[in-house]
């Protein structure tokens, strides 16, 4: 890390800080030619290499505006598609990967839009999983009855 004063090439850690949030590490350094301190914010960058090969940043932005055309008409808050994307960057963020399909971010939306709302995971599952027929929609139901009554049962238990 080049000192923003003198332009030492090198400077040494003095305090380091997680952000609130998780995403960044907030660094006090000292610059051992010139002596004064700065600070240095630090991230993770998180690739999505898509279908046609091009690649690009994350962004939560994104994942929530595909989900809210899912959503269009369900009981589904701003903050509910905030939480939700904020909970897909996580898990992609867990895999320790820099760069990551979008095929696999599409992946990781599923679960906590099947929690979130039910109607809207179908929609986004059958443009994401490309529902060809009525089968694939019935398919997809009787899984979400299944897990129903699997809860159900658990419940009662």
């Amino acid at each position: 890390m080049h000192c923003p004063f003198c332009r030492h090439p090198d400077s040494r850690v003095i305090d380091s800080r997680t952000s609130d949030d998780g995403l960044s590490i907030r660094r006090r350094r000292q610059c051992p030619e010139c002596g004064r301190r700065f600070s240095t914010t630090e991230t993770a960058s998180l690739s999505v290499i898509k279908r046609s090969g091009v690649g690009e940043l994350f962004s939560r932005d994104k994942v929530v505006a595909g989900v809210r055309k899912a959503c269009q008409g369900r009981p589904v808050t701003d903050s509910d598609l905030a939480i939700l994307a904020q909970r897909v960057e996580e898990s992609i963020r867990q895999t320790g990967a820099s760069q990551i399909d979008a095929n696999e971010i599409g992946l990781a939306i599923l679960t906590p839009l099947r929690e979130l709302d039910e109607v809207a995971y179908l929609r986004f599952a059958s443009v994401y999983q490309a529902f060809d027929s009525l089968d694939d929609f019935e398919a997809a139901i009787g899984a979400l009855r299944a897990s129903h009554t699997a809860s159900d049962a658990v419940s009662d238990a």
